[in-house]
Order: C-alpha cells, then structure tokens, then sequence
C-alpha cells in the first residue's frame, strides 16, 4: 500500500500561520495525521519484536542466569599538581579568606612545584606568620629576597623587609637562651 499524500494545500487557512509546513500554507489532514501515527507504530512495535526474536545477544547484554564481569579497575591517573602561579593564586584566595591550612597547602605545592618561583616563598612566609611560625616565615621570607629579580615587586620587596626586621627584632627580644616553644617550629 503506497503512502498517500500526507500534504495538500489550504487555499483558505483563517488562523495565524504556525511555523513550519502551516506557514506555507501545508498541513497534515486529520485523517493522514491517525494513518501516519499508525503506521509508525507498526514500525517501531516490527522493530521492537525483530530485536527481542535475535535474543540478548543483540543488546550485547549477557543471558539472565549469567552475572555481569566485575567492572574493570580504573587505573587513576596520579595527581598533577597545577603551575606554580596557579597554586600562588589559589593561595592568595585562601589567605584572603582567612583559611590559613588552604593557604599553606596550595604555597607549600608551589614551592614543591617549582622551588625558584619567588611568590611560593612570599605566600609561605605571610602564613607562616599568621600562624605563629615565625622562624619559617623568617626563613621563607629570607628565601623570597634571596629569589627576588632586583628591580621587580620593589614594594612587595620593601613590605617583607619590614616583616623580617620586624621577625628579627622579636626573635632578639626573646633572647637566645630560651628554649624553642611549639609556635617557633
């Protein structure tokens, strides 16, 4: 049986045209639109039965008495850590925030991934002294001084000067003879 013409054309359409085939003036007739529908179902109930007569196999879905394999393990790939910039970033983010052990996580990485990119040292340094560590903030202050191009971040520079004058002054003012407390790690 051949497919009737599923269009004809309306010389006289009174509604506002909808897009597609009313807007040119084509529609679908009722009575093509419940044989199309019809016809369509036959096709995909046909296709339905033709896929469950091939069996399980077809699906590429193992038969009901069977269990499926274990999943294979995925091998995870090992961490990468980002560039020394990005965790600098991250880490002034966390040191705006007054997450202090973020902070020190993302400085610490920068350090390791990159042990001459001065700004690792000067984040250390800063949270260090936030939290109480003040011979390794002197010593990663020192470290960013001694990694500082000289002409560059000349006000930075200026600003961790103060802060090991003042890191000095107050390790001089404890005195030597004192024993190392737990905030002097």
């Amino acid at each position: 049986m051949a497919l009737p013409l599923i269009l004809h054309f309306r010389e006289h359409h009174k509604s506002a045209p909808l897009p597609g085939l009313r807007a040119a003036g084509l529609a679908l007739t009722p009575r093509v639109r419940k044989r199309t529908m019809g016809l369509m179902r036959c096709f995909f109930t046909t296709l339905l039965g033709a896929i469950l007569a091939l069996g399980c196999t077809a699906l590429a879905l193992p038969p009901q008495d069977q269990e499926l394999p274990p999943p294979a393990p995925e091998e995870s790939e090992p961490y990468k850590p980002p560039a020394a910039w990005k965790s600098v970033e991250i880490g002034d983010y966390y040191l705006r925030k007054k997450d202090y052990p973020g902070a020190l996580s993302r400085y610490q990485e920068a350090v390791k991934t990159a042990p001459y990119y001065p700004g690792g040292y000067l984040g250390l340094g800063k949270v260090y002294e936030k939290l109480g560590f003040k011979e390794k903030a002197l010593h990663a202050y020192r470290k960013y001084l001694d990694l500082l191009p000289s002409a560059k971040d000349a006000l930075e520079a200026k600003e961790v000067q103060k802060a090991v004058a003042r890191l000095e002054k107050g390790k001089a003012s404890k005195g030597k003879s004192s024993s190392p407390t737990a905030r002097d790690r």
